[in-house]
This record gives structure tokens, sequence and C-alpha cells, in this order.
């Protein structure tokens, strides 16, 4: 079985973890997931960093030894993981003592190689990126990241010849152009390697200044570089040096992998760690795969400006698959994408309430009132079952091939377009129509089209929302399907996979509309000591004659006004004059409706119909039956008509 292994970051674990960390991380599981789905043995690998200057200064202003502290976050990130349904393999900790002994065995193996050597070095130190930085690397004196002045420091140190591996490096990157991607990421290391000869590397801390690393095996008196020790993560967690040559063990399996990053840390991943792997004789990782940040309000999270998002109270806030589809659909992979609660509600109310949402729910509906919750026969397929399955059918392998690439969003978009596709396709093969007329056989051939194609599209979508995939694909009557090679190529080249006469769900509401956040009010403007008077203003036009009188924008702006599909239509029990409607307004139950329009629609009619609502009128019984909103009609001479919406249910009306 071909293996896959993807590794975010290890986490820095001066501070608790926020929406970057989640990012990185979800983005991580559902890579596993999607290489799970392609039948690969798939391993995914994360954890906390723990060594450093920041963490002994982190530690000391919480009153704590760095052991303690350390313990504390690393166990935030542990415990967060799970309850984000992510399924990591791994955890670990660069104090965990195998972690430590490995990293011993690097720096020795390197040393004895003579690629480690002992010298002095005056430089820029930074102390919140913990590096030196040279003269050109500055930004106006400044520190790139920070924006502080670092600090001179003069000291002897060890360095490792990394410049020895520039060109060996540069080459290899020229010749294997997806090494780093997206693009501009390997442009920006091949920039770096290209702009001169690159600087050694000081891998060592006197402990005359600092403690808290691991030790070097060849001089008690130093630590090794938090860098050095951290990017090893990536090998010893697979028990490298221990199996290195052990066809069986994880090393062997699992090596080389993928990383998963963060743009702030290219540099250390795209030139240390594959010049670090090239000395060690260790064959390097397959692709470095490197994201942007995510910004509130266009700004760059931080803890100073009170902006960091806690992304287990947006998962809980939003939904946890929802929040999860936000992140991976709204961010195109290796640019910044913004956050904020409005962009997430518009997003899944768009996407997953309305179409995903609104399609299961109408196409469930209306099967279990025409064929009793029972999978129908496919009868002969008209051209237009035929498009509607070439349009899945392109929608599910351009989906493979987008998101095996990384290009997530693209991938999302384009198994969006069969999801459209099918809700056009509704209301343009009009099942209601078809049963009215007791075309019954062409009524069980719509529903089931729509039925197989949509097991494709939540089949698919495992990866990314994996408890809400299994749910609708219990809701067809196939719980969560087998995932391997074969069980996919099966999903995307067949076209049935559900059984005739097989009893499926009658309902689905699994994406309810989000309410939009409310803005704050504006604050009111201070009333002047002394009153001004008013400058004369044209008095409005009046109305045309027999028209009702003018009212304020505002108050139509009171009014919430809503696509809604019929989803059920009968006879008012108590009234001659009214129907009673079953009403889809895309929340979390159907509405039901009285109106008084029986004299002029048969109520078999109306089912699917699409309708505007007046959604926030207060309920009211009319004969024993709460009406819970008024269904809008126009009305010519003694004519009545229904307004109607070609819109999901749920839109809202401005």
């Amino acid at each position: 079985m071909k293996s896959y292994y993807i590794t975010t970051p290890i986490y820095y674990v001066n501070a608790r973890p926020h929406l970057g960390h989640a990012y990185s991380t979800i983005v991580a599981d559902t890579l596993k997931r999607f290489h799970r789905m392609l039948g690969e043995d798939a391993r995914m690998q994360t954890g906390t960093d723990e060594h450093g200057d920041k963490i002994v200064k982190a530690a000391d202003a919480a009153g704590q030894t760095p052991q303690e502290f350390v313990d504390g976050i690393s166990s935030l990130f542990r415990n967060l993981w799970p309850q984000l349904n992510i399924e990591n393999d791994g955890f670990i900790r660069t104090t965990d003592p195998e972690h430590k002994k490995a990293v011993q065995v690097l720096l020795q193996r390197l040393y004895d190689k003579g690629d480690i050597y002992y010298g002095e070095y005056g430089g820029h130190y930074c102390y919140g990126c913990e590096r030196f930085y040279t003269e050109k690397e500055l930004e106006d004196g400044l520190c790139p990241q920070h924006q502080t002045k670092p600090e001179y420091i003069s000291e002897k140190n060890y360095f490792f010849k990394m410049s020895k591996y520039q060109e060996q490096l540069k080459q290899h990157i020229l010749d294997n152009p997806d090494f780093i991607r997206p693009e501009r990421y390997r442009n920006e290391v091949l920039a770096m390697l290209e702009g001169g000869v690159l600087e050694d590397l000081c891998i060592s801390r006197p402990k005359s200044r600092l403690t808290w690393g691991i030790e070097l095996p060849f001089d008690k008196d130093y630590v090794s570089y938090v860098w050095f020790d951290a990017l090893a993560n990536y090998i010893t967690a697979l028990d490298w040096p221990n199996n290195e040559n052990d066809a069986a063990g994880k090393f062997q399996q699992y090596w080389p992998g993928e990383h998963l990053v963060a743009k702030d840390i290219l540099k250390p991943h795209g030139i240390f760690w594959p010049t670090m792997l090239m000395a060690a004789g260790i064959p390097l990782y397959k692709h470095l795969n490197v994201h942007g940040y995510w910004l509130v309000k266009d700004t760059k999270m931080s803890k100073s400006l009170g902006n960091v998002v806690d992304p287990l109270k947006a998962a809980e806030h939003f939904g946890l698959d929802a929040f999860r589809y936000f992140l991976i659909r709204e961010m195109n992979f290796g640019s910044d994408a913004s956050y904020s609660a409005e962009a997430i509600t518009t997003r899944v109310n768009a996407d997953l309430a309305n179409d995903l949402g609104n399609l299961f729910s109408r196409v469930l509906s209306m099967n279990a009132k025409y064929f009793g919750s029972k999978v129908p026969a496919l009868g002969e397929p008209l051209e237009a079952d035929d498009i509607l399955c070439e349009t899945t059918d392109n929608g599910a392998q351009n989906f493979v091939q987008l998101f095996g690439e990384m290009r997530f969003s693209q991938a999302l978009e384009a198994l969006w377009v069969p999801v459209r596709a099918m809700n056009k396709y509704v209301d343009e093969q009009a099942p209601w129509t078809l049963a009215k007329n007791g075309e019954t056989e062409r009524l069980g051939t719509v529903i089931r089209t729509l039925l197989e194609n949509m097991y494709k599209v939540c089949y698919l979508l495992w990866p990314i929302m994996p408890n809400s995939s299994a749910t609708m694909q219990a809701q067809l009557g196939r719980p969560q399907g087998e995932l391997s090679e074969a069980a996919l190529k099966d999903v995307i080249n067949y076209r049935m996979h559900l059984r005739t006469g097989l009893e499926i769900a009658s309902a689905s509401n699994l994406f309810p509309r989000l309410e939009m956040p409310k803005e704050e009010e504006a604050p009111k403007p201070k009333k002047e000591k002394k009153a001004k008077e008013a400058p004369k203003q044209e008095a409005p036009a009046a109305p045309a004659e027999g028209a009702k009188p003018f009212i304020e924008f505002a108050d139509f702006q009171k009014l919430d006004l809503r696509v809604g599909t019929i989803l059920a239509a009968e006879q008012h029990p108590n009234a001659d004059k009214l129907l009673r409607f079953d009403v889809d307004l895309g929340e979390e139950k159907p509405r039901q409706i009285c109106s008084g329009i029986a004299a002029h629609f048969k109520p078999e009619d109306l089912v699917g119909a699409k309708v505007v609502v007046v959604a926030n009128l207060p309920p009211r019984k009319l004969r024993g039956l709460e009406s819970q909103g008024m269904i809008l009609t126009a009305e010519f001479g003694d004519k009545l008509t229904l307004l109607t919406a070609d819109a999901p249910s749920g839109s809202t009306i401005a």
C-alpha cells in the first residue's frame, strides 16, 4: 500500500492555540483523510516546540519553571485537536527524551563529518525570532517579522556549514518545480539562494546565556539552537535514527513526507532543513506546502491588538463542520484570507444552507411524499439526466485532481458546480408537475438521478466535513462508505450506488441558516447647545392618486422577505377559504403557513412552488391552526397569482 506522511509545524508554546494553528492542523487532517480516501496508508503528525529564549521569558512572567510552563501550554494544543475532529497519529514534544537523544545523534553525525565547526560571530539577534539577522535582512534596521530593533551580540558558537550545500539545494529546486509550492514561495527561496553566498548557520547558544535547550553532545557548555532542534522533529517522530535502516520501521515506511507551514517560517523549512538533511545523508522531503495568514479586518492576528480568534469558540458557535468547510473553502492556499463572523455566515448560508442543505431537504422531502421514502426505480434517462450526471462526474474528477494539487478552494468550487446544477435540475424538471400529471416513471427517474448524484457529492466531502458527510451518506441509506482507491474510482466512475426500494431518510436539516451578526450601532451625535435653524427642504411629492401613502425606507427594511419552497399543501380542516402549507425557508424545520387562497388554487398544484414569504410577522391562529408568516400574491382584477422567485429556499429578498 502506498504511504503518505503529512506534518504540521510544531507549534511554539509561548502562547495559547489560535485560528492560525487550527487552520494548519485542519488542512493537514483533511489531507490525511483525502489520501486515506485514495486508498493510501496516510499518517499525520503534529506537536509542540518547547525550547528557547521566549519560553524562559514566558515562564518567568507566569511564575513557573520552563518545564511547568510548556507542560501546560502543550496540553492545550494536544487537547484541542480532537475537539476539532482532527485525527493526528502522533503528537511530538521537543522535550520528549527520545527526541532529545535523536537530535544529539544528528548533531554528532554532522560534527563527525566536519559540517559543524567552532567560531566567533557577531550579529543582530532578535529574541522574538530567536535567530541572527544580517544587515541586508533587516528592514530599516528592524526585524522584518517583529518590527523591533535586534540586539547586536558577539559570541563564540558552533556553526553548521550551510553554505556548502547552497548549489546542491538550488539545483534540486530547479530540477523539482513542485518541491516548494505554491510557485511564489519556490521563487522566494530561489531568490535567497541566488542573492549571494549563503551564510553558515549558528546552531548553538552558550549556557551562560541560555540553559533551556538540548545540550550539544560534543560540548556540554552549549545547547542547540531552537530551530535545529525543532526541524528534526519530522524524522524523530518516526523513531529516527533507531529504525533508520529497518524496512519495517516507521521511518522507512513513511519518509520522505510532506510539510505544511505558514509563510513566516519559509526560510527555516526551505533552506535550513533541506541542507541539514543533505548533510546527514537523509532523503529530502517531497514537498513544502506554504500557506498565507488569516487576517482579521485586514490585520494579522496579534495578542496586543486583541483580535486573536479562538478556534474552539468559533467551531462551537458556527458548527464544527461548517467552520472546517469555511477555512478550507475561503483561503486560496498560499494567499492571505480574511476571517470575520460576517464572512463565515455568508459562506455557510450560501454554500451549505442554500445550496447543499436545501438540495438534501427538498429532494428527500419530495421522495418521502411521492415514494414513501424508498429509492425509486430508474427509468429510461433523458438528455437532461445524462447532462446532470456528466456534470457531477466532471465535478468529482476535478475535485480529486485539484485537492491533490493543494488547490482546496478551487476543488470545492468544482464540487459545487454539480450541487448548483442539481438544484437547477429540480426546478427545470418540476417533480411536483410530474406527480400532478401522473408521470410516475419519469418522476421516479428524476428523483433517482438526484439521489445518485447527491451520494457522490457527500462521499467526496468526507475529508473536509467528516461528520456531515457520514450523516448525509446515512440519510441516503448507505452508512460511511469504504475508503479505498477502488471505492473512490467506483464512486466517480459509476452512476448507480443506491438500491431500488432502499428506505432512506424522509427529511434533512444539517445546515440551518446562520443569523448575520448585528453591527454595532453608530454613536448618536451629541445635541448642540444652541439649536440652529434647520434649512428649508422641499416637500416630498405626493403619492399618485389612489396609491397608498409613502413610507420611510426604514419601514421597508423591517420586512424579512424570504424565498420558500412549498413542501406540502392541503385544505385547512376548519375553513373552506384557507389552505395550509409546510414551507421550507432554510430553517431547522418547515414553517406552517395558512393563506386565504383556496378559491384560486388547488393545493396539489402548489407543492414544489417557490414563493415569497413575509417571515417576520408574529404567529397568529387562523381557525385553530397557527400561521407563521404570509405568502405573497399578486392581484389583477379577479385573478390571483403567486409571487415567485427563482432562488434557493431561505434566500433573502432585499
